[in-house]
């Protein structure tokens, strides 16, 4: 981490832990000394809707608390939503686009490439079916956000893990796992 700060902006669906996976990132940050600001962002959209969660992560103390406007990177959760024109808003020249997918649409490509952005592409739902036996995207998305950036560390992100979900050892195990493999799977697409 070179620059004051960086921000990220997490889009989901909710129930897809878009709100968690920001908060076990600033939690990663606060446990290396960084300074941290996470808060999501939503309605009185049921589960399915999408979601926003915004982590600015500096080594100097924030004093902007409010949401992400033109973040540094933007991690897709839900591979649904790689299409949607909200995803690149704001979203930084030069910047990072983290996405869940096997391959990114046409759309995706031409955005990069017009915006000059940095695309990382994992499988989570790959991961999630194999570790999970479900479609849990988040923990995945998060250890592929950390190879794709260096914000923070991998062993910080997986003792905040660990410590997050400490009273239930099996949940803690498995969301350690999927973050290594998605960390060990990502891909810079070039």
């Amino acid at each position: 981490m070179e620059r004051e700060f960086y921000e990220v902006r997490w889009h989901g669906r909710g129930g897809q832990g878009v709100v968690t996976s920001s908060e076990l990132l600033a939690l990663a940050a606060l446990k290396e000394g960084k300074h941290v600001y996470h808060a999501p962002e939503f309605g009185p959209e049921r589960r399915g809707a999408p979601v926003r969660a915004y982590t600015r992560i500096g080594n100097v103390p924030l004093e902007l608390h409010s949401g992400i406007y033109e973040p540094d990177i933007v991690v897709v959760i839900d591979p649904s939503m790689q299409n949607e024109p909200f995803i690149f808003a704001g979203l930084k020249k030069n910047g990072t686009l983290v996405i869940n997918a096997k391959t990114p649409s046409e759309k995706v490509l031409e955005n990069v490439k017009n915006l000059g952005l940095n695309l990382w592409i994992v499988d989570a739902y790959k991961i999630a079916m194999e570790v999970f036996g479900r479609p849990f995207y988040n923990t995945p998305m998060l250890g592929a956000l950390v190879k794709a950036s260096n914000i923070v560390n991998l062993d910080s992100v997986l003792s905040a893990v660990s410590e997050r979900f400490s009273k239930d050892s099996k949940i803690a195990q498995l969301n350690v796992l999927a973050i290594k493999r998605a960390y060990e799977e990502v891909k810079k697409y070039e």
